[in-house]
């Protein structure tokens, strides 16, 4: 067996049900849709190019739709609050795909992500040049369907979020297709706390 790795997630509580008729928890694309609610259209995109990118890196089993994130420290992980559980997880480390949260909310936002504050700089400049003052205007704004050598460039710029150029628990997260019921150390439900590694026992 290969190196296991912990994750935490929390997940809507009628998951429990899930996992145990099918063995498996998986995500949907219309539970991200319903999280967001009316304002799903504006991040569908940014969830849809995610799943497409990280599927080129770790195939995906053919009935998943939207991915499952998790955290890769208790100390940063959502808690659980009525309507959900957490699952405290130990998932071979060939089944996870790491990603920068912070970085992810270029994505979501659609704007360019810079390599570094020199390329941050030029870009801002380049915006400059071409009298644009946000780059988001070009998926959505006065300027879409007007430039798409620019928003070729600023989707290429979004696969650096798998990119980790700083490990910190805050920033990291883990990106899995599904969770199976052997990965499962513990269910942790509201009013509980999450135990630590030393603390852990099954179920």
């Amino acid at each position: 067996m290969g190196k296991m790795i912990r994750l935490y997630t929390r997940q809507n509580d009628k998951t429990l049900r899930q996992l145990e008729r099918d063995g498996r928890i998986i995500n949907h694309r219309v539970y991200v849709e319903m999280h967001f609610g009316d304002i799903a259209p504006l991040f569908m995109e940014s969830y849809d190019w995610f799943t497409k990118e990280a599927a080129k890196m770790l195939p995906k089993p053919e009935d998943v739709h939207a991915p499952i994130w998790c955290s890769i420290s208790k100390d940063n992980c959502l808690k659980p609050i009525p309507g959900t559980v957490v699952y405290v997880l130990e998932v071979p480390e060939d089944k996870v795909i790491y990603f920068d949260d912070v970085k992810w909310d270029y994505v979501l936002n659609r704007i360019y992500l810079p390599n570094n504050d020199e390329d941050a700089a030029a870009y801002k400049k380049h915006l400059k040049e071409i009298g644009v003052s946000n780059s988001f205007e070009f998926f959505e704004g006065r300027y879409k369907g007007m430039y798409p050598e620019e928003v070729a460039k600023i989707r290429e710029s979004w696969k650096r979020a798998f990119r980790i150029d700083k490990w910190t628990i805050f920033n990291v997260c883990g990106n899995i297709w599904e969770i199976r019921k052997e990965w499962v150390r513990k269910i942790v439900h509201p009013g509980e706390e999450i135990p630590d590694d030393t603390d852990l026992i099954e179920g």
